[in-house]
């Protein structure tokens, strides 16, 4: 496309910023122009401020790009910002972005619980987008504010919303092993880590529980109603760099067999609304077949990070069935979800 959105990556020195701007170079759609960061690095540009973790190398067309106070008032030139921001900043100011005029793809989770602010996964809620409309005018923005979920949350709501369509869910029970990554950097002191689990992160087992209910909630009549499923959820950190490995147990509405389970998954498809965009993956759901599988070293980049991979379906003693899933958490979980919701949103609005 010749005429690229400007777009502005918010916090865009820390990990998950960085993983923004590699995804973001040489976007079909959008254009880093802005880019903002703490008080300590403004004024630098982002060559001289960011210690690069990722391991392709830092975009040339970002390198010379001046950080800029992450206010309303220092972006000129973005239509849309993807926010990297730690929530109690995204919590302050992300609405300032919003009420310029600016659409929010926010990876934080201050407004997750908003009932006017979608918790979007194109593949799962895409309708959800709508809200949007209300949203401005209830709250006088111009732009507005999407979230994409947890990490946690991201790694199993593709595969278990798509048995949810086939048979209902009922309840599931959630054993996250969460790599070290989804911490940040430098994360998580390697004395605390190596040779251990540590099975508290804060505050996650609320959002696991919560935020898969209002992905997979119902649209209708300017509200989004919960899903009436409960979730139980035990997470954990393991000394893995990157994706996240969860072990879950469900039961289902309809009595079926572990082959129909099997089959949802196998045959999945990516709904339309998603096809073409850049972001899309092949396959949504990679289902192995091999007893061992999926695992976080052999199966993380699948679909460029953005697929997620299930294997090990079989019944359950106390629930109906159990399974592992298994998803890219600085990708699929954090920045590739929110600029596969940019592309959403680029699409529905600016007609991409």
């Amino acid at each position: 496309m010749k005429n690229k959105i400007p777009v502005a990556v918010l916090a865009a020195t820390g990990s998950v910023g960085q993983r923004f701007i590699s995804l973001l170079e040489n976007h079909p759609w959008f254009e880093v122009v802005e880019i903002t960061a703490s008080d300590r690095s403004v004024g630098k540009t982002y060559q001289e401020a960011c210690h690069w973790l990722i391991t392709d190398p830092m975009p040339e067309s970002v390198k010379n790009l001046t950080l800029l106070p992450t206010e309303a008032n220092s972006l000129q030139k973005s239509v849309f910002a993807f926010s990297a921001l730690p929530a109690d900043i995204a919590k302050n100011v992300e609405p300032d972005f919003a009420r310029k005029g600016i659409y929010v793809c926010s990876n934080a989770s201050a407004y997750r619980k908003d009932p006017l602010v979608p918790i979007l996964v194109p593949e799962v809620n895409a309708n959800h987008l709508d809200i949007l409309d209300i949203q401005q005018k209830t709250y006088g923005w111009s732009g507005g504010i999407i979230t994409n979920p947890n990490c946690t949350t991201c790694a199993f709501v593709v595969p278990l919303n798509a048995i949810d369509k086939a048979y209902g869910v009922q309840k599931a029970i959630v054993f996250s092993m969460q790599a070290i990554s989804g911490a940040g950097y430098p994360g998580v002191a390697s004395m605390d880590i190596i040779d251990n689990v540590i099975p508290y992160i804060g505050g996650e087992e609320e959002k696991v529980e919560y935020e898969p209910t209002k992905i997979m909630g119902s649209y209708q009549d300017g509200e989004i109603s919960l899903h009436p499923m409960v979730i139980s959820a035990h997470t954990n950190r393991v000394a893995v760099v990157d994706a996240h490995t969860i072990c879950l147990s469900f039961s289902t509405n309809q009595k079926v067999s572990k082959d129909n389970i099997i089959s949802v998954l196998k045959n999945y498809q990516m709904p339309e609304i998603c096809i073409g965009l850049p972001s899309c993956p092949d396959r949504g759901i990679v289902y192995h077949e091999a007893d061992n599988r999926p695992q976080p070293r052999l199966d993380r980049n699948l679909g460029r990070g953005m697929s997620t991979s299930v294997g090990r379906i079989r019944e359950d003693s106390i629930f109906d069935f159990r399974m592992v899933s298994l998803s890219h958490n600085t990708i699929m979980g954090a920045a590739g979800g929110s600029i596969f919701n940019g592309e959403l949103l680029a699409r529905r609005k600016f007609g991409f």
